[in-house]
């Protein structure tokens, strides 16, 4: 177990099973969040998001979300040696089994488990495990809570790979949630994408917009 230094001045409890990368990185910015939001981010592993969120002057408040207790005991630590306890509120849940309120989040966001259940990519480590496969129609059920979450006109953000674009954009419409933007990342210019980063909000209309993609090695 380390503490990783984030570049707004936080510090966050990480280890081997639970740590995090670019694509929540990027998700952090794609999604947002405004300091007079209220946001609920689920799967929040190490609490990644809702530390890159936060500045010395404020942040959002932030239910983060996660189901497996190591990584809950590493975001409490973290919030309270930080000093968020006001800000950021760790719920050991899972997401079918919310007691959080329905219907009253400005921004829900999520960085899911990319790979179905059969596919064979398959980490050795339990917790990698955990957090990278897909139990049951993992997909469907976080679209599905992330619609009941949200105020009518909020926003759900989230991160994928580009080979789940059609199941991505599927299960959001089948929730309510219209897909509005999308953007591609890239590691260069000349490669195919490696994710793709998606927002959709409740009860909006058709039209979708896709943003510059991402080049990381510019």
């Amino acid at each position: 177990m380390n503490k990783e230094q984030l570049t707004n001045g936080f510090s966050l409890w990480v280890d081997e099973g639970c740590t995090f990368g670019t694509d929540a990185v990027l998700l952090s910015a794609f999604a947002g969040v405004k300091r007079t939001d209220r946001v609920c981010d689920l799967g929040t592993g190490c609490g990644i998001l809702p530390f890159l969120w936060q500045t010395a002057n404020g942040g959002p408040t932030v239910d983060a979300v996660e189901c497996e207790p190591h990584a809950c005991e590493l975001t409490r630590r973290s919030v309270c040696e930080n000093g968020l306890q006001d800000r950021i509120y760790v719920w050991e849940q899972s997401w079918n089994a919310l007691t959080l309120p329905h219907g009253v989040y400005d921004r829900v966001t999520c960085n899911p488990p990319y790979f179905s259940e059969n596919s064979g990519k398959q980490s050795p480590d339990a917790a990698r495990r955990l957090a990278r496969t897909e139990r049951g129609d993992t997909l469907t059920e976080v679209t599905v809570v992330a619609a009941k979450l949200l105020k009518n006109g909020g926003r759900f953000a989230l991160c994928h790979r580009p080979e789940r674009l059609v199941d991505v954009v599927t299960a959001l419409r089948a929730a309510g949630l219209e897909p509005k933007r999308l953007q591609w990342v890239h590691h260069r210019v000349d490669s195919a994408p490696f994710l793709l980063l998606c927002e959709a909000i409740k009860g909006g209309g058709p039209s979708l917009t896709v943003l510059p993609p991402i080049i990381i090695k510019e």
